[in-house]
Formats: structure tokens, sequence, C-alpha cells
């Protein structure tokens, strides 16, 4: 365990984004960001730059087995992050590995739903998701519109709407729960975040920045990070969002393309 070590190792399982700032390699940065080491079990191959993605190229399911069952063979794992899968195969592959190589902690963003409001997975990888992944995960972390595809909803337009969406969320399995308000309007950005049967706000100032890119990605990746360092979920949930508020602050020291940049992941040293 993570207690033993004085740093801790962290998983993510997530496609490949060739620009840098989703992804496995917005996740390695992340855990890299905050003080833990990175490891990585590749799911897909995207062709994708800071505009959007032109191609993805799945990884077969029993190499991804190959791959879990090689690094959980050697190195002790605290907190894994598991990010987009599109088929029921990979992710009952990764349940089956998770469930005998237990980490401590499991979070998962239920990647579906991309900043252009396209639907990345079919019906049969919503419900695999649903299905299969929820219920493994101690922590999910889904924005607004992932919310919708996995209950089948309408998008919540609302802080009311996300309060009366949680009750369905939490009932797919999952331990906790972080609903993202990012896709509201207003100055002010809200996440609601269910935990031990409580729900709590968690306040945020809306970033003024088109670099958005990886944002998803980025937070689930730094709340696994503070988990393996065994904050508690409120406040590793609390210190990721003001880290990744930092991230967004900096973002315009990069340019990295056109489109949507990425945030800036290593703003505390350079």
């Amino acid at each position: 365990m993570s207690a033993s070590r004085s740093i801790p190792n962290v998983l993510t399982i997530a496609g490949s984004d060739p620009s840098g700032g989703a992804g496995i390699q917005a996740d390695l940065k992340a855990f890299s960001a905050l003080g833990t080491y990175g490891t990585s079990v590749i799911t897909a191959l995207t062709a994708q730059n800071t505009r959007g993605v032109t191609g993805v190229h799945p990884v077969p399911a029993d190499f991804i087995a190959a791959q879990l069952e090689t690094l959980f063979d050697d190195v002790a794992i605290d907190a894994v992050k598991i990010g987009m899968v599109a088929s029921r195969d990979v992710a009952e592959t990764i349940r089956e590995s998770l469930t005998r190589h237990r980490p401590r902690w499991i979070v998962l963003d239920p990647v579906m739903v991309a900043k252009s409001g396209d639907i990345l997975v079919d019906d049969a990888g919503i419900r695999a998701v649903r299905e299969i992944l929820v219920p493994l995960a101690d922590l999910i972390t889904p924005n607004l519109p992932e919310a919708a595809v996995l209950l089948d909803s309408p998008t919540p337009t609302s802080p009311d709407a996300m309060e009366a969406l949680l009750p369905a969320l939490t009932s797919l399995g999952a331990q906790h729960v972080l609903l993202k308000g990012g896709h509201l309007h207003g100055e002010r950005c809200p996440d609601l975040l269910a935990s031990h049967g409580q729900a709590q706000w968690l306040d945020g100032p809306r970033i003024a920045t088109d670099n958005l890119h990886g944002t998803g990605c980025s937070l689930s990746s730094a709340i696994a990070a503070c988990l393996a360092h065994n904050d508690d979920l409120p406040a590793a949930v609390e210190r990721a969002k003001h880290w990744l508020s930092d991230a967004l602050e900096a973002s315009h020291r990069l340019t990295v393309g056109d489109g949507h940049g990425p945030v800036h992941h290593f703003h505390a040293w350079w």
C-alpha cells in the first residue's frame, strides 16, 4: 500500500491522445504533477488534435488483458483511473483484472460524449460502462451530458436538475459520484459530490479560457493521485479541483494547436 512507500503508484486505463492534452498523456501529466508515479494501459489509439478526433483504433481486449496482467505481476498499484472504454469485452477484461488485483481506489471517468456533443460510443458500449464498470468504481466523475447518456435522460440545465439526477446516478452502483457542472451557464462552476449518503456542493470559479481539452481526464486523474496519497475522498476531490483551476488559469502560457488547447498540468513548476 502507498503508506509503505513515499511515492504512490497510479494506473490509467484509457486511450492515447497524440496532441498530449487528453487521454493517457493528460493522465500521466496529472499523476506526475501531484506527486505520484504514473503507469498506463492503452485501450485505443486515436488520431486527434486540439480541433477534434479523426480516427480511433481500438486495442484488442486480449492485449489489454496482457498489458494489465504484466503490469500487476510486477508493480503494486495504489489507485486506478479508467477512461474511455467502448466495448463490452474490454469492460469485462478490465473488471476481471481489477477484481483480482484490487487497488485501494478506482476512479471511473465515463468518457462517452465529445466536446462537440457527439456520442463517442455505441449503445452496447454505454451499457457496458453502466452495467460493468460503474459498479466496480469507488468514484464516477460524469459531466452533465455523460450523466444524461448513462441514465438515458435529458441533460440537466440547472443546479436543481443536477440534484434531481443524483439519486438515479448513485443507484447505478458506484460508492461515490461527482457530477460535474461545467456545462451549466454562469460565472460559477459548481460540482455536486454524493458520498456516504450525503450530497455536497463544491463551488468553483468558471475560468475564462478556451483551453478546455482534456479537463475531464485531468480532473479524474488528479483525484486518483490525491486518493493514492491517502487523502479522504472529499478532500481529494477538493484538492484536485483547486489544482485544475490553477492549471486552467495558467493554460495561456502554452501554445498548442488552433482549437481547444490543453490545461497547463505543470503550472507550479514552469
